[in-house]
């Protein structure tokens, strides 16, 4: 999962991307509206927490820009506005869901993990295709009822392919999902191939049959 944390208050935004972090979660922060705007229009994101009180701006103009720019990323607020008005505001201006300060780290992790959930897959705690079943909350794959062992990035690779599923996906989309702002620093791109190497096989031989095809000078695509 790809975090994107829009919040003033430096204290409580590192402690939600300590957090979030121990978990691998990809987590990418911003104090200021500017900078969000200028990230969402770069990157791609699971979720995004989204403080509406902020020093250049409110939180709505960027609801509003990502309505405009058709993109769809689940939307947080977490606000220590508590009034009716902002949060019908913030609902109908795409939000999905209204956290009011001060909250326990636990439930905002759960609300994220329930949007990242109902967009990506449905609501459905596991998610099937084909012979793999994959298990979200407990981040287990079985193929033909087998569990196999993937490390965290091959993980999170093949729920970005399946999630993807049919379309090509670049190489730099991968490694900006994986990596977040630190894609900038890596070399080449081997590490992909390595780890769609050790994710094509361990799929093949539970299913004995290859889901990844490779497009060559762009990327791959999950049959």
């Amino acid at each position: 999962m790809k975090l994107l944390i829009v919040e003033d208050e430096q204290p409580l935004r590192e402690s939600i991307e300590r957090y979030f972090a121990g978990d691998g979660v990809i987590c990418e922060s911003c104090s200021d509206l500017r900078t969000a705007l200028e990230k969402v229009d770069l990157y791609k994101y699971d979720c995004i927490l989204l403080d509406i009180g902020l020093a250049d701006g409110d939180g709505f103009t960027l609801l509003r820009h990502l309505q405009r720019e058709r993109k769809d990323e689940g939307v947080l607020i977490i606000s220590a506005r508590n009034s009716l008005d902002d949060k019908l505001m913030g609902l109908n201006l795409g939000a999905d869901d209204y956290l009011t300060k001060p909250f326990h780290l636990a439930e905002l992790k759960a609300r994220v993990a329930a949007i990242f959930r109902r967009k990506a897959f449905n609501s459905n705690n596991v998610l099937r295709y084909e012979e793999i079943a994959v298990n979200l909350p407990a981040r287990e794959v079985e193929v033909n009822g087998t569990q196999i062992t993937l490390t965290r990035k091959e993980y999170d690779m093949l729920l970005y392919l399946i999630a993807n599923k049919g379309k090509v996906i670049s190489k730099n989309a991968i490694a900006e999902h994986l990596w977040g702002d630190e894609t900038d620093l890596i070399d080449s791109f081997d590490f992909i191939y390595t780890h769609i190497k050790n994710i094509r096989k361990k799929l093949m031989d539970a299913a004995n049959k290859d889901y990844i095809r490779s497009v060559y000078g762009v990327g791959y695509k999950f049959l």
